[in-house]
């Protein structure tokens, strides 16, 4: 049985990656940091980010056979206001991570982001030269490269998803279904485009890569562009929820603290042929975000954060 680490374990990719992984017959250890799961169904431990040395007694005693590099500074205007700290979760230690991982030969994925380009072509491929707009996307390329120079063998994932998460607020998907299932009207952005990937797909994408071995920087997105409005027209429709509650606005005039890119839109071609299959489109995203909704994964993720 492969003994899988997953650092992040508390936020919304980790915590789902690790439920898939555990489901699938790996042997799962989550690390978590500020926020502990509880009664979550694989092992976890607390490890501190910001500490070198805990960092290296953990990856040691762990013993993990694979890594997938879960944990990050996210939120963009926090680590605006926090430089220091989103330089340190996401680019020195992810650095060490992949260093402590060449030596012990496990194979290791890097969680990017697709906010390392400055989004003003779209379609963006591999080959294309990042241009981050605020500190947390430039934290997340150092990050990148901090893996790549300290580890040829890691395969870095540019990402953006969506889904349920442990405290119940992390994602797109769930900021348009808990105010518009409350009946709350809400902006939605019709200028800012992106290539959404429905969680749980991406988790699947993620261990296919470790699978397979993959080295290098891949873009791991819907193979398809919407505006961000649009993205939540089409979770309203599949709730059948209210879409007349979505305002469109330009993100331009959102007074939002750090610069966002606008257009995010992904070629995913790369990954596609290495994995010899297509990637889901937004529509069985979100068919599958309402489906484990109806199942109960929303409220087991929950009820890991009380």
């Amino acid at each position: 049985m492969t003994r899988l680490l997953v650092t992040g374990a508390s936020g919304m990719l980790g915590a789902n990656l690790a439920l898939l992984a555990q489901s699938m017959g790996y042997e799962v250890l989550g690390w978590t940091n500020s926020r502990p799961l509880t009664g979550a169904p694989f092992e976890t431990r607390a490890v501190d980010f910001a500490s070198q040395q805990d960092l290296a007694r953990a990856f040691e005693s762990a013993q993990p056979d694979a890594l997938i590099n879960c944990a990050a500074q996210a939120n963009v205007d926090t680590a605006e206001k926090q430089p220091e700290q989103a330089f340190r979760v996401n680019a020195e230690a992810p650095g060490e991570l992949a260093r402590m991982a060449w030596r012990a030969k496990v194979p290791m994925v890097q969680v990017s982001t697709d906010a390392v380009f400055d989004g003003t072509k779209g379609q963006y491929s591999e080959t294309d030269a990042p241009n981050p707009l605020n500190t947390y996307a430039s934290s997340k390329l150092a990050g990148e490269r901090a893996v790549a120079d300290a580890n040829p063998d890691a395969a870095i994932a540019r990402v953006v998803f969506y889904g349920w998460s442990p405290d119940g607020a992390r994602s797109l998907a769930e900021f348009f279904y808990n105010n518009l299932s409350a009946g709350k009207q809400v902006n939605g952005f019709t200028d800012m485009f992106f290539s959404p990937l429905y969680v749980s797909h991406l988790a699947e994408a993620l261990l296919d890569m470790l699978r397979e071995r993959l080295c290098g920087i891949y873009h791991v997105f819907a193979p398809e562009s919407l505006s961000k409005f649009d993205f939540g027209t089409r979770l309203a429709k599949e709730f059948g929820l209210d879409a007349g509650l979505i305002q469109p606005i330009s993100a331009l005039n959102s007074g939002l603290t750090a610069r966002r890119s606008l257009n995010l839109s992904m070629n995913t071609q790369k990954l596609q042929a290495a994995l010899g299959k297509p990637l889901p489109k937004v529509e069985e995203g979100l068919r599958t975000l309402h489906s484990e909704y109806s199942s109960g994964l929303r409220q087991k993720l929950l009820s890991f954060n009380q």
